[in-house]
């Protein structure tokens, strides 16, 4: 006697819950904004590199600027970093507050996607550009130059323009990167090597030499 087969419905896979989604569409929208630019990639393209129809795209983000705003949202989280930065300065370590704002970008495996973006958001005249710019770097250029201007009125520091002195710093740290996260140039150093020797390079053209302590001078 044949026994009767039970219909089993097959169970759909299940789906991905929505932060999971959303998180997917940037990553996927942050890879190719940073290979083609914000102009060179549409949104088809993203919603194939994610997996996912277009129209589902759209529920989540209806525009590529609203895509493009969540990805800078997304990836520009520096309370961390700022807050360590606070408090080196609060205890006027100079040789820690630098080393904390170019090692954090100056370290293995640091993702070069935010790096590629910025440099296409300001040559392609992207309206988010200043924004980027404000997320990603200012706020630590004011944060530093302020840092340079106390050290000065301590006597610690030269007397030099304080701002000037912040984008340098920055200006080394940038073209590090530009050389070895765009034009692939191989590091013929540890990472830390490197930052320290950036550090103690810059600082020393920054510490007031020893006449300028108090020291007593001879006519």
């Amino acid at each position: 006697m044949k026994r009767k087969r039970s219909h089993i419905t097959p169970r759909r896979p299940a789906r991905a819950p929505r932060h999971e989604r959303r998180a997917g569409l940037i990553e996927a929208a942050a890879s190719l904004f940073a290979a083609d630019g914000f102009k060179g990639t549409t949104t088809k393209q993203v919603a194939k590199a994610a997996g996912v129809s277009e129209a589902l795209l759209f529920k989540y983000f209806p525009t590529k600027r609203a895509l493009y705003t969540a990805i800078l949202t997304e990836k520009a989280r520096y309370s961390e970093l700022r807050e360590n930065v606070e408090a080196a300065a609060e205890n006027q370590d100079d040789e820690r507050l630098f080393t904390l704002l170019a090692s954090y970008r100056i370290k293995k495996g640091v993702d070069p996607t935010m790096f590629r973006l910025l440099l296409f958001s300001a040559l392609e005249g992207h309206e988010l550009s200043d924004m980027f710019f404000r997320q990603h770097y200012s706020v630590f250029y004011d944060l530093l130059a302020k840092y340079i201007s106390r050290r000065i009125d301590d006597g610690a520091f030269r007397p030099v323009d304080p701002m000037l002195a912040a984008r340098a710093f920055f200006g080394v740290i940038v073209h590090h990167r530009l050389l070895h996260d765009i034009f692939e140039l191989p590091i013929h150093r540890s990472y830390e090597d490197t930052v320290d020797e950036y550090v103690s390079l810059f600082l020393n053209g920054l510490t007031t030499p020893a006449p300028y302590l108090g020291q007593q001078r001879h006519p």
